[in-house]
């Protein structure tokens, strides 16, 4: 079973708490990296065919496509490939968040 992780600013002083993470917010960050790209649809393609609807920004990561879903204030994304850690932790360090995992 793959590890999900939560970018939060849920327990952040200072009031960051009650502000999340904005969509809006996410889209101008991820707009500025180069190996991101936003989508409203993820697909996810094996046995079979499943679209899921969000919002995604789909991080480029050599031939892999990994999505960090912004979904209620937070940013989510699945453990399974051990370079999501770092770069987990610089999106989360640069947009004042923690990290949690569950």
């Amino acid at each position: 079973m793959s590890k999900r992780y939560r970018i939060t600013r849920e327990f952040k002083e200072n009031g960051a708490s009650e502000r999340g993470i904005s969509l809006e917010e996410c889209k101008r960050y991820f707009s500025s990296k180069p190996d991101f790209v936003y989508t409203s649809v993820f697909t996810v393609t094996g046995a079979t065919t499943m679209s899921i609807e969000g919002d995604f920004f789909m991080w480029s990561c050599g031939e892999i496509k990994i999505p960090f879903r912004h979904y209620q204030g937070d940013i989510y994304v699945s453990g399974t490939n051990e370079a999501v850690i770092p770069k987990m932790m610089e999106i989360a360090g640069e947009l004042g968040a923690d990290v949690l995992e569950g």
